[in-house]
């Protein structure tokens, strides 16, 4: 049975990408701090239902712990780690950098020192559409520029692919980077707007919609990301031999085995039909409070998943109607609504 460590077992990507591994008959071996920046509760549901697997076991601690962190990986002993721990939130970087920096840079730092001492052979770390930043020629691919972040959460997704493609090429670990667009789904996080619009219109109260509604988003479902990570676990990079191996419209590193691969629904919806799409699943209307678009926000997002096509045969097709409903439905069963 091949061994998975994913970091953030008890976050809202890495629960689901540890039950479908899980599925898949991998044995998954997760961390996760427990940090309060959301409900605990939740988290710990996810990992009370994780923990109902055999094949599943995990330690919660915080990955900045670098010595604890040094001693559960080289007790794992896993194939591949699969990094998805981070400080989340767009917003919450404009208030309260300094954990964007500590977590998502120095933590990641300490995977990348644990991945380099044990020879890991496959290093799977998330980063962002936010990384696209101020770059406006859509869809975004992943050999597009990505040198204008907007906020630091954006910043410090950048800093990991960056340190992640030096630690590739002194230290030979083959590294996958994958840049998330809008992912949504049952068991989301509630600082998400799919989240916070659900319980709005239950409630009836408004909901903000930002840049009056002119905001457009690449939603990807959450069943059809963790299927492509699994699927990209198994397709490590190799450092090419010289530069015209590296196929047109393919990030693949000319100096590392390292990769950087979209994963999104591949199409642009506007934010105003995805809150439709949450109106009907409900049953109820929205009360809607335009409001001027946020710092660090941007109009539009748009993945070109031709390469993940390309290097798994899979491309995320969940339509927005079908996934918002699978998550309306959750909610109501969650919260006995």
């Amino acid at each position: 049975m091949r061994t998975i460590l994913v970091t953030g077992t008890a976050g809202f990507i890495g629960f689901h990408l540890a039950r479908f591994l899980i599925g898949e008959g991998f044995r998954v071996v997760g961390i996760d701090s427990m940090s309060d920046y959301y409900d605990p509760e939740l988290k710990r549901r996810r990992h009370d239902l994780l923990r109902e697997a055999n094949a599943f076991s995990a330690e919660e601690f915080d990955i900045l712990d670098f010595e604890r962190l040094r001693s559960f990986v080289s007790n794992a002993n896993p194939e591949a780690i699969v990094h998805l721990a981070a400080q989340a939130g767009v917003r919450f970087s404009l208030t309260a950098p300094r954990a964007y920096v500590e977590t998502n840079i120095v933590g990641t730092f300490n995977i990348m020192e644990c991945a380099r001492e044990r020879g890991i052979d496959h290093l799977l770390m998330a980063s962002t559409s936010s990384v696209y930043g101020a770059n406006t020629d859509l869809p975004y691919a992943e050999t597009h520029s990505a040198d204008t972040p907007l906020t630091i959460y954006a910043a410090s997704k950048k800093a990991n692919e960056v340190m992640a493609h030096s630690y590739a090429h002194l230290w030979n670990v083959p590294t996958t980077i994958f840049r998330f667009f809008t992912v949504y789904g049952p068991w989301g996080r509630p600082d998400m707007a799919l989240f916070r619009f659900t319980k709005g219109i239950i409630e009836d109260t408004p909901i903000d919609i930002y840049n009056h509604g002119e905001m457009w988003r690449d939603f990807t479902y959450v069943a059809d990301l963790v299927r492509a990570i699994r699927l990209l676990i198994d397709t490590p990079p190799a450092r090419p031999a010289a530069r015209d191996e590296i196929a047109a419209g393919d990030s693949l590193s000319p100096a590392a085995p390292f990769r950087i691969v979209n994963i999104g629904n591949g199409q642009s919806v506007r934010l105003e039909e995805f809150i439709d799409a949450l109106e009907q699943a409900i049953g109820k209307c929205a009360i809607r409070n335009y409001m001027d678009i946020q710092p660090g926000d941007v109009p539009a997002t748009w993945a070109d998943s031709s390469l993940l096509q390309t290097l798994t045969g899979y491309s995320p097709q969940t339509d927005v109607r079908e996934g918002v409903q699978h998550f309306v439905d959750w909610y109501r069963e969650y919260y006995a609504i």
